[in-house]
């Protein structure tokens, strides 16, 4: 039974069945804008069963050439591959449930040291089997809970990290981001695009200590998912795979393409009939990046698509044109007039009087409320 993409994750959310596991390309193209960062760090995957994780894989195998200090890996619960995989690593350590039945734990790999152990040229689960068996310096053990990243234990692990990164389950991307401020780490996490608009992550944005990565840039990917999930978008070589809308990098690592500037080449002051006033705030809407007046000093409301161009030395990001945010740059709701042309125009929604979200009127005159935007300002208009 396959799902259509828009509802994947709002099912998954509803369901908490976020176990979404990123493919190894992903991370690869992603990754190599960062790797001098790695050097001599102590990188966490929390949120990353070793047996089924792209994460894990992609740092145990360049453990060596990222020049990693140590590499630290914790499973959420134990999966069916996990299950089945334990006996590469000795002897299965099991705990007694309550009933006595036996229990395989969720796992903790910490990883100091790697290389071709069995010589046969190659790099694989199996040589950090015989890595963790050979050499005291690694270690492999079972959790006393669950995994969850919120744990005692977890927690204890988190603080001996430089750097997390994961894609951590997107119903808990709020609670998650915030514990990753809390102990000050630096991190590269995969979330929604529509993240951005919560107001935790927004002021974050807004204070320049969380931004967007170089690639995804909001596209739609593909996600290998448990077996045990009945819901799904194909099957290809035996594992069940979602495809899930707005996917985005979010960190605090520095790259360069945040300092990038965007080129740009139209004028509001000849062309002021492009760029409508809102109704309810002093700012002009631009639905497009591409089409920034280069001149225009005052405010400019713009999608949340700016976010993957935006350079904090060229533009200021003053505040969210929806919500409570909204609220914090003027009182000013939408009129009774504007909501009564809205719906005139064939508008839809809940939209009453006094609704925290801008509007503006196009030139034949009809009312708008657009998707949600951010109020930007160029910190250095052409004069």
């Amino acid at each position: 039974m396959a799902i259509s993409s828009n509802k994947n994750l709002r099912s998954a959310n509803k369901a908490k069945k976020d176990e979404f596991y990123t493919q190894l390309v992903d991370i690869e193209k992603e990754l190599k804008h960062y790797k001098e960062q790695f050097r001599g760090k102590v990188v966490y995957c929390n949120c990353d069963d070793p047996f089924e994780s792209n994460f894990f894989k992609y740092f145990a195998s360049n453990f060596n050439a990222l020049g990693l200090k140590k590499l630290i890996a914790t499973s959420y619960k134990p999966s069916p591959i996990a299950n089945t995989q334990l006996v590469l690593f000795g002897d299965i350590k099991e705990l007694p449930t309550p009933k006595g039945r036996p229990k395989i734990t969720a796992n903790k790999f910490i990883i100091n040291e790697v290389g071709d152990l069995n010589g046969d040229g190659a790099f694989d689960l199996r040589d950090i089997a015989e890595q963790l068996k050979a050499n005291k310096n690694n270690e492999w053990s079972p959790l006393k809970g669950e995994g969850d990243f919120r744990s005692k234990e977890s927690i204890e692990l988190l603080k001996q990290a430089d750097i997390v990164v994961t894609n951590p389950p997107f119903s808990l991307f709020r609670e998650y981001v915030a514990q990753l401020v809390e102990y000050n780490k630096k991190f590269l996490i995969i979330g929604n695009q529509n993240a951005i608009t919560y107001k935790e992550t927004f002021r974050l944005i807004e204070e320049n200590k969380l931004w967007l990565g170089i690639t995804m840039n909001g596209s739609n990917r593909w996600f290998e998912i448990p077996d045990n999930y009945e819901k799904y978008h194909k099957i290809e070589n035996g594992k069940k795979y979602a495809f899930v809308a707005g996917v985005v990098w979010f960190t605090n690592l520095d790259h360069g393409k945040r300092h990038e500037e965007i080129t740009l080449y139209k004028k509001y002051y000849n062309n002021k009939k492009d760029y409508p006033l809102y109704d309810n705030y002093k700012a002009i809407e631009v639905p497009k990046v591409v089409d920034i007046p280069v001149d225009y000093e005052g405010f400019i409301g713009v999608p949340i698509t700016f976010l993957h161009k935006y350079n904090p030395e060229q533009f200021e990001i003053v505040g969210q044109g929806q919500g409570d945010l909204y609220r914090e740059l003027t009182p000013k709701g939408l009129s009774k007039k504007f909501v009564e042309d809205y719906y005139k125009s064939g508008g839809t929604g809940s939209i009453k009087e006094d609704h925290p979200v801008l509007g503006y009127y196009k030139e034949d005159g009809s009312a708008v409320i657009p998707y949600m935007r951010i109020i930007i300002k160029n910190r250095k208009p052409e004069k």
